[in-house]
């Protein structure tokens, strides 16, 4: 810290956290050293501000059909700047001009499911979370891309086949379902 004058009694601390509790010690000093710290002042909270740090990790994806999911890394508390934290979500359609906004009034929340049933399964969406507390709306963060879910499958296997291997197996086999860009992704089967 600076060295202030000794005929100063008071000094302005500049470049604290918004909404944080802070207490303060004075130190003298000489030309020959310098003293004990001074009994810590009370706990002093510094003024709420508009939060200006937006949650990082936007992604999400998978959920039901007709659903969006969203997710994010919470904001931590000592960043929040305020009460009322909370977040904001938009998102559009890619390619879409208008965008949907949602409030999230949680600030434990790292999650928001959108569901819509005119959702067609694995649409791409432009995606940003925002934070906002009492004193207003903060920064937004950077556009992700975020699809939402999927669809089941539509069709079953065709080809399936079964050979004895032994008096106890048998082998089953089918061709595999193509990856449908409209539908999903195979994960697995059941015999």
């Amino acid at each position: 810290p600076e060295v202030i004058n000794g005929r100063t009694h008071k000094a302005t601390v500049t470049e604290l956290s918004p909404w944080v509790e802070y207490e303060f010690r004075v130190v003298a000093s000489n030309s020959v050293g310098t003293g004990e710290p001074s009994r810590p002042s009370a706990l002093l909270k510094t003024k709420a501000a508009v939060p200006v740090v937006a949650p990082t990790n936007i992604s999400g994806g998978g959920g039901s059909h007709s659903e969006l999911v969203i997710t994010w890394e919470p904001v931590p508390e000592e960043l929040q700047n305020g009460e009322g934290f909370g977040y904001i979500i938009m998102f559009r359609h890619l390619g879409s001009a208008t965008w949907t906004k949602a409030v999230v009034a949680s600030v434990e929340a790292s999650k928001y499911v959108y569901r819509n049933e005119s959702i067609k399964p694995l649409s791409p969406f432009e995606v940003k979370v925002g934070v906002y507390n009492n004193e207003g709306e903060g920064t937004l963060s950077s556009i992700s891309i975020v699809y939402s879910g999927e669809d089941e499958p539509q069709i079953a296997p065709v080809g399936v086949s079964a050979l004895s291997v032994s008096a106890a197996e048998v082998e089953i086999s089918w061709q595999p379902i193509a990856w449908n860009r409209h539908k999903g992704r195979v994960l697995g089967y059941e015999v």
